[in-house]
C-alpha cells in the first residue's frame, strides 16, 4: 500500500517548489502531465515503481486539505508555490473576513507593513480561525491569528484569488485591513 502522506509531500515538492528536479514543466497555471509526474516519482523511490493514477486519486481523497487538482490527464498544486515563474490565478471577490496564522515574532512587522508573500507567490489566508491557527502553529506553538477585512480590502483594490476550498490568496494585504483576533476566540 502506498504511503499517501509521503506521496503528498513528494507531489507538493514537485509541483510547488522544484519541478525541475523532477524534469517537469509547469504551464502558466501550474499544470503538468500526470504521466510525466508518475514517471518522475517512479524513479524517486522503490516504493513507487508501480505508482498509478489511482494512487494520486487516493492521495487527493485522503487529504484533509485540498492541495492538488487532477483534470484531463493533468495535475497541479492549487497553492503554495515558490517557483520563480508566477502561477496565474483568476481574481475573485473574497469572503467578508479571512484569517491568517503567524508567529508572535512576526506580528510587529505585519502590523507595520501588512502581509507579504515572503518566499511564496501569494499570501495564504484561511476561511476560518481554526485553520489559520493550525497553519500558524508551524511557526509558533502559540500563534497569533489575524483577521483580514476581505470585503473592505477588495473594495480598495486588493486582489484576491481562490487557492482551494478553504484557502484564499492575495498578492499582499495592507496593514489597514488587518487586526488581531482576541485570544478567547
Amino acid at each position: 500500500m502506498t504511503d499517501l502522506p509521503k506521496l503528498s509531500r513528494a507531489v507538493s515538492h514537485a509541483l510547488r517548489h522544484e519541478p525541475w528536479l523532477y524534469e517537469l514543466e509547469l504551464d502558466g497555471e501550474g499544470w503538468t502531465s500526470v504521466d510525466d509526474l508518475l514517471q518522475a516519482l517512479r524513479g524517486e523511490s522503490p516504493d513507487w515503481v508501480n505508482l498509478e493514477v489511482t494512487d494520486l486519486e487516493s492521495m487527493l481523497l485522503s487529504s484533509p486539505k485540498r492541495r492538488h487538482e487532477l483534470s484531463g490527464g493533468r495535475i497541479r498544486a492549487l497553492y503554495g508555490h515558490s517557483v520563480p515563474t508566477r502561477i496565474v490565478k483568476p481574481q475573485e471577490g473574497p469572503p467578508q473576513k479571512l484569517f491568517h496564522g503567524t508567529s508572535r515574532e512576526s506580528l510587529e512587522a505585519i502590523q507595520s507593513e501588512g502581509l507579504r508573500p515572503m518566499r511564496r507567490q501569494y499570501v495564504h489566508l484561511s476561511e476560518n480561525i481554526e485553520m489559520a491557527r493550525q497553519v500558524g502553529q508551524r511557526k509558533d506553538t502559540d500563534p497569533v491569528v489575524l483577521v483580514i477585512e476581505g470585503s473592505s480590502a477588495h473594495g480598495e483594490h486588493v486582489s484576491f484569488y481562490r487557492g482551494g476550498e478553504k484557502v484564499w490568496l492575495a498578492d499582499s494585504v495592507p496593514a489597514a485591513f488587518i487586526s488581531v483576533v482576541p485570544e478567547d476566540e
